[in-house]
């Protein structure tokens, strides 16, 4: 790839959404500073869910017995996304709205059939008896146990 083509990607960027800014707040005005800041929360929020969301997605995969990288990917979608948003701009925020619409991003997983059938991990039945004896060494000679406020 080429190196300039890169440079000019990362300044173009900036510089379109400085200037898509500007049109709408010709438009729409003031509410435009009350956009930038909602989109700005708003991301901030999604990075916070999803932060807290993205163990227990990998865990339910795993223990679904599915692959994880279908959470991974959902994850890291919704990560850009939040970042999108916070990024000013109406490009970034119409690239992350459609990262968010993407199919699948808020589907919920079945919770009682999975579609995967598992047998146990040991199918032999261990049969035995026990018995509980008490522990000698916590006991004094009467046989009680200490007290645990002396």
């Amino acid at each position: 790839m080429y190196p300039w083509l890169v440079f000019f990607a990362l300044i173009a960027f900036p510089v379109a959404e400085t200037i898509t800014i500007f049109w709408v707040a010709g438009h729409i005005g003031w509410w435009t500073l009350l956009w930038l800041a909602a989109t700005f929360f708003g991301g901030m929020a999604l990075i916070r869910f999803e932060r807290l969301a993205f163990a227990p997605r990998m865990m339910f995969s795993l223990h679904q017995g599915e692959s994880p990288f279908r959470a991974l990917f959902t994850s890291t979608r919704l990560f850009v996304a939040g970042g999108l948003l916070m990024f000013p701009g109406l490009i970034s925020d119409v690239m992350a709205l459609l990262l968010l619409l993407f199919p699948g991003t808020w589907k919920r997983p079945d919770l009682e059939y999975s579609g995967v059938v598992r047998s146990a991990a040991n199918d032999e039945i261990i049969e035995g008896e026990f018995m509980r004896e008490p522990d000698d060494e916590f006991r004094d000679p009467s046989g009680n146990l200490p007290r645990r406020d002396t």
